[in-house]
């Protein structure tokens, strides 16, 4: 809040995209001194953040893929990538369902 409040009395008028990490707090701290400002949070902090909850083998693997929807030269070829990453993700997620059913 320090660093942001001296910003602004340095005489930035507003912020107009901050990328973060998603740090509690920090997105309402931004928006109380620059209320106008849009707030993103960082696409490595997302993938890292996802990464949690993917089987420690099959990350590799998940990062690549995820990779090609962030670095897509695009919106296609990025909502393309999305959807092959959305197939691939859907089969593993239908088979876990179809073992545990049994």
């Amino acid at each position: 809040m320090g660093v942001l409040t001296n910003l602004k009395a340095c005489g930035v008028e507003d912020i107009l995209v901050t990328a973060t990490d998603n740090l509690n707090g920090f997105t309402h701290t931004i928006r109380s001194v620059f209320p106008e400002s849009q707030t993103q949070i960082c696409v490595v902090h997302q993938i890292r953040n996802a990464c949690k909850y993917v089987v420690r083998k099959d990350r590799k693997e998940f990062s690549a893929d995820m990779k090609h929807i962030y670095t897509a030269p695009t919106k296609q070829a990025a909502e393309a990538a999305l959807g092959n990453f959305a197939g691939k993700i859907g089969k593993q997620i239908f088979l876990c369902y179809c073992i545990l059913a049994e």
